[in-house]
């Protein structure tokens, strides 16, 4: 405790450091004070129905990376995902285009022309998805009596511009907190959406176990230990490396001598990230959107329910599909072997060029396997926690994307805490080691 106080005094004695929280946690609370504001023309006393429907399934998952303003019809109900899907878009394109490869290579007027195409996708997605919210919202099962006669007429059009300019001025908040704040800033919005619902949920689920036919305290304590392994767990995927030796060549110049050294080439074990979670619940997400979020009659009822067998499997199966296709993606064995080489590196016992390449590919497979697998079973466990007498609520974080993004992102900000206290010769927060956050694209991503 006397370790961890000293911590505390510490960042908050570094002047920039303690700027760069204020500023993050003021512009979070704005996100937070807006995700409150309900839509013009929409009652709130009439939303009961929608906050019902909307906590269930797939559309569960969304609220809760909205924070709870997509069950509660507010101006940012559609909260960061619109710009998160421009910019996976925009990821891929960049990787699979040779012309935005090489803008991307051209540095930061290629990069600023590329993220203002993003800002651009994210106005057409973000209509596109708003659209479907208004018909969402007019259906007389779910919200059609919320919404006030008078603004009938034109509700379609306002909820639209005022949707849209919600999810804008979300992603300038995060753009605000990545540049003058701590962290990622559009992970962080998403984060503080997801633990939002968390006192809620888990006060849901105590009030669960506490009745009769509960289970007791006993139930209740055992879910919270095994919720603390499976974080514990996640930390070991996001974090766990496969080292790969490199030597490198001496080289004398002049009188000075350079390279000799032995160092080591990281590849994560999980190197998506939570990428493939966010393809697959999108694949397994589009038959609820065609339908107008109204998943009532055949496969959409299957994809939209977490807890069924037959979504696991299928989820299970997209989840190592796309995490050995995201991973082939970002990572070239070709280019690294290429690097090696012309900076006089080698794996000892391995040719240059080539062979190089055909070894670190071979590795990266083999760690990939279990990587994925461990990633849909990650995906999985709330449909599990659910059939296993969880509340809904509360099985959300139990694994799937909510724990995942959490976990990433948290350590991506104690790493940066980290830096600036290293920086200014004070600890760092862990005695053994350092904090390793997430590899570069996927936190970008989210």
């Amino acid at each position: 405790m006397k370790k961890l106080i000293q911590t505390l005094k510490n960042i908050w004695s570094i002047e920039e450091l303690r700027n760069k929280i204020v500023y993050t946690l003021l512009l979070l609370l704005v996100y937070r004070v807006g995700s409150h504001i309900v839509l013009p023309g929409v009652d709130p006393n009439g939303l009961e129905q929608l906050n019902t429907k909307a906590k269930e399934g797939i559309l569960g998952i969304f609220d809760s990376f909205a924070g709870g303003a997509f069950s509660s019809a507010s101006i940012f109900a559609l909260g960061i995902m619109p710009y998160i899907s421009a910019s996976i878009f925009m990821q891929l394109m960049s990787i699979l285009v040779p012309q935005l490869q090489k803008m991307q290579k051209e540095g930061e007027s290629g990069r600023k022309k590329i993220n203002q195409w993003t800002r651009y996708l994210t106005v057409i997605v973000t209509i596109f998805q708003a659209s479907a919210y208004v018909t969402y919202l007019k259906s007389p099962e779910i919200a059609g009596a919320a919404i006030i006669p008078s603004f009938d007429s034109f509700f379609w059009l306002s909820t639209t511009i005022v949707l849209t300019a919600g999810t804008l001025f979300v992603m300038w908040l995060g753009e605000r907190i990545t540049d003058k704040g701590l962290g990622n800033g559009t992970s962080l919005i998403i984060m503080i959406g997801i633990l939002a619902r968390f006192p809620a949920s888990i006060a849901a689920e105590f009030d669960a176990k506490s009745g009769s036919a509960g289970g007791g305290l006993l139930i209740f304590m055992i879910e919270i230990a095994v919720l603390i392994a499976i974080i514990m767990g996640l930390i070991i995927l996001v974090q766990g490396v496969r080292k790969i030796a490199i030597n490198y060549a001496k080289q004398i110049v002049g009188n000075r001598q350079f390279g000799g050294a032995r160092q080591f080439l990281p590849i994560k074990v999980n190197s998506s990230g939570v990428m493939p979670i966010i393809f697959a619940q999108a694949i397994m997400f589009l038959p609820t959107l065609l339908t107008g979020f109204n998943a009532t009659k055949g496969i959409a009822v299957t994809l939209s329910d977490h807890g069924n067998i037959w979504y696991m499997v299928i989820y299970s199966i997209l989840v190592i599909g796309f995490t050995f296709l995201y991973t082939a993606l970002i990572f070239n064995p070709k280019q690294i072997a290429d690097n090696l080489k012309q900076n006089n590196g080698f794996i000892p016992g391995v040719k240059p060029g080539q062979p190089t390449a055909d070894y670190i590919g071979q590795i990266m497979d083999r760690i990939t396997l279990p990587g994925a697998v461990f990633l849909a079973i990650v995906g999985i466990l709330p449909g599990i926690a659910k059939n296993l007498g969880v509340t809904s609520g509360f099985s959300t974080f139990f694994g799937g994307t909510s724990l995942l993004i959490m976990v990433g992102v948290i350590l991506d900000t104690l790493q940066q805490i980290e830096t600036h206290l290293l920086m200014r010769q004070y600890d760092g927060l862990m005695k053994g080691g350092k904090i390793q956050g997430r590899q570069t694209v996927s936190s970008s991503a989210i």
